[in-house]
């Protein structure tokens, strides 16, 4: 089911972030500005493996401490712009929480990697490479905008926002051959991409339902490839899918699970419930904004 185009666009909400989204960007910009005036802070704030023991917080703080202007520019801006989006829709606390998840999860999975590159390739550099940076949250933000307005095409460009995270990976990995730097943030995108889906696939919490997840078929993970490349990967997906979460409950005849657990085909009308509200909340949103507007506007004139 395609969800709903939004009026004027993305860009046309251009004010009013949120209060927890100004106060994470104070933090990036905190975080930047100690590590450029203090450069050894890097040391005890980033991810580096070969001192995550005993130095285990830069599995949380090493995914808010921008050592470029670029990354801190970028992750601003993404923060601000797509957190209005998605706060809303998800709630400050579910909003923060994934926040934490997918930045915790994905700096503990890009920790595991470099200690097994460092010993199937035995260079140091894996071991003492500083990583940091709040893209491994961007990437799991534009999954949930994929998740949210799948059909809603971006701003001056005919590309769907069902996209936007395999864009950025393919971007990440191109930029990955010719910038050294972009390097490093390769695999923070890669698993926060990864973690972002998982984290909307199977445990974020519906209160208005009480279950789990969205299985629908349109947030399935071939969705991130290709329509040609989906039936090779939809198998292997589905092995994996049972190695994590076991089984699905077998439904009766009526669509409901044996037993009292949800169902598939139900939680699959209910994911695309959930996208029209959220497009619904956003054209809420944006008219709410525009009245805003024109009332300044008559207000100016009269002055």
């Amino acid at each position: 089911m395609s969800s709903p185009q939004l009026p004027g666009g993305w860009m046309s909400i251009s004010t009013g972030f949120t209060k927890l989204c100004k106060g994470l960007a104070v933090v990036l910009i905190g975080g930047h500005i100690v590590v450029h005036i203090l450069p050894f802070t890097v040391s005890y704030l980033a991810l580096i493996p070969a001192k995550t023991i005993p130095f285990v917080w830069n599995l949380i703080s090493a995914g808010y401490v921008e050592q470029s202007v670029y990354g801190v520019v970028i992750s601003t801006i993404g923060l601000l712009f797509i957190g209005k989006l998605l706060e809303p829709i998800w709630g400050s606390r579910e909003f923060l929480k994934f926040i934490f998840v997918v930045n915790f999860l994905t700096s503990a999975c890009v920790f595991i990697t470099a200690i097994s590159l460092y010993y199937i390739t035995t260079q140091e550099l894996y071991l003492y490479l500083p990583i940091s940076g709040f893209q491994g949250v961007l990437a799991g933000f534009l999954v949930g905008i994929k998740q949210l307005i799948p059909d809603q095409e971006l701003f001056l460009l005919k590309i769907k926002a069902k996209w936007l995270p395999s864009l950025a990976l393919l971007v990440s990995v191109f930029l990955s051959f010719f910038v050294k730097e972009s390097t490093s943030y390769l695999p923070t995108v890669i698993f926060g991409t990864c973690i972002g889906w998982i984290y909307l696939r199977y445990w974020q919490k519906k209160p208005e339902t009480k279950l789990r997840g969205d299985p629908s078929d349109e947030f399935a993970f071939s969705t991130f490839f290709p329509e040609i490349l989906r039936p090779a990967i939809d198998p292997v997906a589905t092995i994996f899918e049972r190695m994590l979460c076991g089984k699905r409950p077998e439904s009766d005849e009526n669509g409901y699970t044996l037993g009292g657990a949800s169902l598939s085909g139900s939680d699959s009308v209910e994911a695309s419930r959930r996208r029209e509200r959220g497009a619904r909340a956003l054209e809420e949103r944006l008219a709410a904004t525009g009245k805003t507007e024109e009332t300044q506007t008559d207000a100016s004139e009269n002055v």
